[in-house]
């Protein structure tokens, strides 16, 4: 192989490289954001489900203007 080809092959490897690891901290901080969000739909669905009394529904209560 060539000088110039084994120069153009390292450069595109550095490339690859450094994009592979920008997508690897983006997917780690996607992650930690499906986690979060996960805990906050756990902690509604369980607020949810202690504000209202069993056999209660929403659908039931009369609206606050009457």
């Amino acid at each position: 192989m060539s000088e110039e080809r084994i120069t153009n092959l390292e450069i595109k490897l550095s490339f690859a490289e450094d994009l592979i690891e920008k997508l690897n901290h983006r997917v780690y901080e996607q992650q930690q954001q499906l986690e979060f969000l996960y805990r906050e739909l756990k902690s509604l669905k369980e607020q949810s489900s202690s504000n209202n009394s069993p056999g209660s529904n929403l659908r039931d209560e009369i609206p606050p203007h009457y």
